[in-house]
C-alpha cells in the first residue's frame, strides 16, 4: 500500500538509533511495497512465500530463507506472494561513530566506493544465523538491545567482507541516467495521481519517446506506466480507506477516477475485493 512514499518520508528509528524494524505479513498495512527509494539501508529477510523485487533494473523472485540487502539510493519495490518477511531499516553512519578501526571501509560503502551484493544468504548460512539474531534483538527490545543490535550490524558488515560479497563500483553513466528518468517519472505519480496524468507527459519527464519510455518503464516495473498508474491510486484509496471515515465515492474522486464504477472495477482488478468488501475486513 501507499505506506511507503517514492522517496520514503518515513522516519526510521530515533536520532541517536537510526534503525527500525518491521515485520510484514499479508494483512500488514505496508505489506504491498511500492516503488520508492530512502538514504538508509535496507536488509529483507524473507521467512515464508514469495517476494518478486525489482532493484533498480533487475527482477528477481526471492524465497524463505533469503536475506537481501538494498543500498540507500537504490530504487526497489514488487509484490510479495503469500509472503512474511522482515524489515530492517538503518542509517549506517551509526557504526562509525568513534570507531576508527572501521571508519574507512563503512565510508567506502556509504560512498558507493564498495557495492555489496543484493542476494547474501545464497553465499554463507552464517549471515541467517546472523540477521536471525538481528531481527529476534530488534523485536524483543530487551534491555541492552542496541548494543546487540550494533554488534550484529558489525559481525555482518565483517562477514561480507571477509566472504568478499561486493564488488568494487564501475559506475556506468548512462543507467544511472536512465534510472533517474524513472525516478523524476514516480515521483511525479507520487505528487499528482489524483490528477489527469497522460502517458504523453509521463514520456516528457522521462526524457523518451512514448515507445521507449513504456518499454523501458515495464522492464523497471514489470508494469506499463498507465497499470503503474492505476496500481498507484488503489494504493492510495487503500490508504485512505484504512484510516479515514470517508465514502467510497469521495476516495474515488480523490484518487484520480471521475467514475465511481470504474473505480470500483479497478480495486478489484488489483485487490481481488471491492473497496466495501476492503473497509469491513479485519486487519
Amino acid at each position: 500500500m501507499k505506506y511507503i512514499e517514492y522517496k520514503e518520508q518515513r522516519k526510521h528509528g530515533t536520532f541517536n538509533f537510526p534503525i527500525a524494524f518491521y515485520h510484514e505479513q499479508p494483512r500488514s498495512p505496508r505489506y504491498h511495497m511500492t516503488y520508492h527509494w530512502h538514504t538508509e539501508y535496507e536488509i529483507i529477510r524473507i521467512l515464508s512465500g514469495s517476494f518478486h523485487l525489482t532493484i533498480n533494473n533487475e527482477t528477481n523472485v526471492y524465497h524463505a530463507g533469503d536475506i537481501i540487502f538494498i543500498t540507500d539510493g537504490v530504487l526497489h519495490g514488487g509484490t510479495p506472494v503469500d509472503c512474511v518477511y522482515d524489515c530492517i531499516v538503518f542509517d549506517l553512519q551509526i557504526l562509525m561513530k568513534d570507531n576508527h578501526a572501521c571508519a574507512k571501509i563503512i565510508q567506502d560503502i556509504t560512498d558507493h566506493k564498495i557495492l555489496i551484493h543484493n542476494l547474501l544468504s545464497a553465499h554463507d548460512d552464517g549471515i541467517c544465523e546472523l540477521v536471525r539474531g538481528l531481527c529476534e534483538a530488534l523485536s524483543s527490545r530487551s534491555t541492552g538491545y542496541e548494543f546487540k543490535v550494533q554488534g550484529y550490524l558489525y559481525q555482518l558488515i565483517g562477514t561480507i567482507l571477509e566472504k568478499h560479497l561486493y564488488e568494487q563500483n564501475r559506475d556506468d553513466a548512462v543507467a544511472n541516467e536512465r534510472l533517474n528518468s524513472i525516478k523524476n517519472v514516480l515521483a511525479y505519480i507520487s505528487e499528482n495521481y489524483y490528477n489527469n496524468i497522460k502517458l504523453e507527459h509521463l514520456a516528457k519527464i522521462a526524457g523518451m519517446n512514448e515507445k521507449y519510455f513504456c518499454r523501458y518503464f515495464r522492464s523497471m516495473t514489470e508494469r506499463t506506466p498507465i497499470d503503474y498508474l492505476n496500481y498507484y491510486r488503489i494504493e492510495c484509496a487503500c490508504e485512505m480507506l484504512s484510516t479515514k471515515d470517508i465514502s467510497i465515492k469521495e476516495v474515488a474522486l480523490s484518487c484520480g477516477f471521475n467514475d465511481e464504477s470504474y473505480f470500483i472495477k479497478t480495486f478489484h482488478k488489483y485487490k481481488g475485493i471491492t473497496p466495501k468488501q476492503f473497509m469491513t475486513s479485519e486487519f
